[in-house]
């Protein structure tokens, strides 16, 4: 448990305090029919939680990005929930984007998630956005304050990056563009979250930083992400899976009672709210938010 000193001026179990959280569950546009039937059936048992947004990742490449569009445009019209597309810079001209933009606002989306993306490997150019804080700067140009803007926070630092003081530099600059709030990649550590927040605010950041949660259901596709993503599974709770070998019941039992006391420890703590990692399943984020008991 974390010693962390936060004060909290919310009970997270008090559901008229609930509004004040902001909860939302990430999804991936389905590759095939079969895909999107299941994911609708996802969202379906998802929206009763009442989240404020549905957001919708965005893949490099041209058929990729038809599929966030289906998506999101599914979710917006069908759901009753907000959907929130992901927008990468990284290969995208000005015009692409601008275009993107319009379409969004014309369908009534009035949330985004402006990234970076990967660079692409190779030799292909990265297009005239090098940079997430370059893509803020853009789209609140091209759109004013019609757009609610998500960035991305790396409480562990990014992959890439040279540094931590450099890593926060970076972010402060993408809140400074114009970002109304940020979604962290997935931790499983709450001190390495605070230390992250406590940085930026003596940075001058005051824009909510919402802790991005991934449940845990499967341990070789969580260590594989966590390797790409620079995550850290703390070394005890790697043993503890490890040791579950390929016990599926007993990793997500495990798994469920980690996840639950990492996001109560959170809420006590003051985060302004929980971003879950669906990988377009409802049952493990159910699940958890039962646990915490945040009625809709």
């Amino acid at each position: 448990m974390s010693t962390h000193d936060h004060t909290h001026d919310h009970e997270h179990d008090d559901p008229g305090q609930r509004d004040e959280l902001a909860f939302s569950f990430e999804f991936f546009p389905p590759k095939t029919e079969q895909g999107v039937e299941k994911l609708r059936e996802v969202r379906a048992a998802l929206a009763p939680l009442k989240p404020r947004f549905f957001s919708v990742t965005y893949g490099a490449g041209g058929s990729t990005q038809e599929r966030t569009l289906e998506t999101v445009l599914d979710i917006q019209r069908s759901s009753g929930i907000e959907a929130a597309p992901h927008l990468s810079c990284i290969g995208s001209s000005a015009d692409q984007v601008r275009q993107i933009l319009n379409l969004y606002r014309e369908s009534g989306i009035k949330h985004i998630v402006a990234l970076r993306g990967d660079l692409p490997s190779g030799t292909m150019d990265s297009g005239e956005f090098r940079y997430a804080n370059e893509l803020v700067e853009f789209i609140r140009k091209e759109t004013g304050d019609h757009f609610h803007i998500e960035v991305a926070a790396y409480p562990e630092m990014h992959p890439q990056a040279q540094n931590f003081e450099r890593d926060v530099a970076n972010f402060v600059r993408k809140v400074q563009a114009g970002a109304d709030s940020a979604i962290t990649q997935y931790f499983f550590n709450a001190d390495a979250y605070w230390h992250f927040v406590d940085t930026c605010l003596k940075a001058g950041v005051t824009v909510p930083i919402v802790p991005g949660i991934m449940p845990i259901t499967n341990y070789t596709q969580l260590a594989r992400f966590s390797d790409m993503c620079g995550a850290e599974i703390p070394r005890w709770v790697r043993k503890q899976l490890e040791a579950y070998g390929d016990d599926t019941a007993s990793i997500t039992a495990f798994g469920e009672e980690f996840i639950t006391l990492l996001c109560e420890n959170l809420l006590d703590t003051g985060a302004p709210g929980l971003h879950f990692y669906t990988m377009n399943r409802a049952e493990p984020t159910v699940t958890i938010w039962n646990n915490l008991g945040l009625s809709a």
